[in-house]
């Protein structure tokens, strides 16, 4: 039996670099050996024991790597291939896929994400991808693995805060939290044309980042009140769109009480814990507010647009790579990341 390196749960607070046998894979199934991987903000909840995964599991979820093995049924891909896979991987032919919930594979709340949380993840120096006609993108041979990192999960999750907000040419927008997922965000609504993008930290480095990323206006909430800020710039209007891309119940509502009537909040924020909703920022029901949430976006198709966008140069992602480990090391990096330390934004990992 052949044995890999892998980063396994073993319950709250742990997760350890072990031995496990490498993968193996059915008809429809690949097998990619893995060059790049990285660390999600979801993975430091699953170490917390804030969501639930079984002991035992291989995390991860941002697959880039070539593939070594394929089923039988496979067709239209080459073993040596450099792909992607993302965080979600539909299977593209159950009632949800086909009803255009992808992300809600097999009718189940989440079902699309299987890497690291119902299946083994990438976090190892192979990982099995299911469905691989239906999630496989290949990678251009012009774009580094550290160019397309962020594609599988939080460069299509932060896009999508955009996306399913609606924003309209000339809107104004607010997003609150600028770690990863939000960087992501403010680029989104950049692309989707809002003219004026206002974002909402404590942290220099990630404020100066995001005005890179295409903020007009970043606001300090450490050093003055956000929403009273927000309603000066929008002469008391409010946005039309605020992306909650921290998952608290502060961050919620302040998007609340920043939209305008009629106005969207988009969340992206994985909540722990019970969500309540106030009724004077959410006029008792009656102020024509949307609230839509998301989950990440996957399948081959919504990773070959996302390449397309970083190699067109509108969005330039790998400055959110400020830390490189290898999967030796991986333990480290957690350290480093779920306590967020020396300013780190995405961890690079390679096997």
């Amino acid at each position: 039996m052949r044995m890999m390196k892998a980063a396994v749960f073993h319950g709250p607070n742990k997760i350890t670099l072990d031995e496990k046998p490498v993968p193996s894979i059915g008809p429809t199934d690949a097998l990619v050996k893995v060059t790049t991987t990285t660390i999600c903000g979801t993975d430091v909840h699953i170490l917390k024991g804030e969501y639930p995964v079984e002991p035992g599991r291989i995390i991860g979820h941002e697959p880039v790597g070539v593939i070594a093995e394929l089923g039988d049924a496979v067709r239209g891909y080459t073993v040596g291939q450099r792909v992607i896979a993302g965080a979600i991987t539909p299977c593209g032919q159950c009632h949800s896929c086909l009803d255009g919930h992808q992300a809600q594979c097999g009718g189940k709340a989440m079902g699309g994400w299987q890497f690291g949380n119902t299946i083994d993840g990438c976090q190892a120096e192979y990982v099995r991808v299911p469905n691989a006609m239906a999630n496989l993108a290949p990678v251009p041979d012009s774009l580094t693995d550290e160019q397309v990192l962020m594609c599988p999960d939080i460069m299509s999750t932060g896009f999508s805060g955009a996306e399913s907000g609606q924003i309209r040419i000339g809107d104004t927008v607010v997003v609150f939290a600028q770690g990863p997922i939000g960087l992501c965000a403010t680029a989104g609504a950049r692309l989707k044309g809002a003219t004026r993008i206002i974002v909402v930290d404590h942290l220099s480095e990630r404020l100066e980042t995001a005005r890179r990323m295409g903020a007009d206006t970043t606001i300090d909430y450490t050093a003055e009140d956000p929403l009273q800020r927000i309603m000066d710039i929008t002469e008391g209007r409010g946005a039309d769109v605020a992306i909650e891309a921290l998952g608290t119940q502060q961050t919620f509502e302040s998007c609340l009480r920043s939209l305008k009537p009629g106005g969207v909040l988009s969340s992206l924020g994985v909540y722990s814990g019970k969500l309540t909703m106030p009724l004077d920022a959410f006029a008792a029901g009656l102020g024509d507010h949307k609230v839509v949430t998301t989950l990440c976006p996957g399948g081959k198709e919504r990773m070959r647009r996302l390449m397309n966008v970083v190699a067109s140069g509108r969005v330039n992602l790998q400055p959110l790579v400020t830390h490189r480990f290898k999967l030796d090391q991986i333990e480290d990096a957690y350290d480093l990341f779920s306590h967020q330390r020396d300013g780190v934004l995405k961890v690079a990992i390679t096997p």
